[in-house]
């Protein structure tokens, strides 16, 4: 009689314990969760929306007179980056490139700040709906690329934080002390 309550107990509880598990990991949601997290979702780092959020043009096109980039700079080479990789994704076509990287970075524009800043919101989130409609067979051909240009988001938004925390106008706040 114990065992037989004890089953039954048992049975009534397993719908609740199935509810509280998540589905099983996919590699779509994987690839979503790593994009989300370096565009406008907090987890573990700050991530491109709130790095960028409040920052003026002037703010944007400062440097540290040492040969580091500025956030403008980091933010166009996102932009070109993201844009140009998302476009071989869709199989749209692309503009040339002659190989110098230096020129995704020095092509920055304080006067187009608050676009640029637009562009890459769009661009991530762009990246997030072509990965949600793409089906298993694509996301196995461009696993490795597209979880590269989460890696490479991660990189350079980590970057504009530093920029911002030697100039002072991070908000410590926002996620880094």
């Amino acid at each position: 009689m114990k065992l037989t309550c004890l089953l039954f107990a048992l049975v009534l509880t397993l719908p609740a314990y199935a509810q509280e598990q998540k589905p099983a990991p996919t590699l779509k949601s994987i690839l979503l969760e790593q994009l989300r997290s370096t565009h406008n979702k907090a987890e573990w780092f700050v991530p491109a929306n709130t790095a960028v959020e409040g920052l003026t043009a002037e703010q944007a096109n400062w440097t540290d007179g040492k040969g580091n980039h500025s956030v403008g700079q980091l933010v166009n080479h996102l932009v070109y980056w993201d844009g140009r990789s998302l476009q071989k994704f869709k199989g749209e076509p692309q503009e040339k490139f002659d190989g110098n990287n230096d020129e995704t970075f020095n092509n920055f524009d304080a006067k187009k700040w608050d676009a640029l800043v637009k562009q890459l919101d769009q661009v991530m989130t762009d990246w997030e709906n072509a990965v949600e409609a793409a089906d298993d067979a694509k996301l196995k051909d461009w696993y490795s690329e597209i979880a590269h240009i989460g890696t490479h988001n991660a990189y350079h938004i980590g970057q504009i934080v530093f920029v911002r925390k030697e100039q002072g106008s991070w908000n410590p706040e926002k996620g880094v002390k």
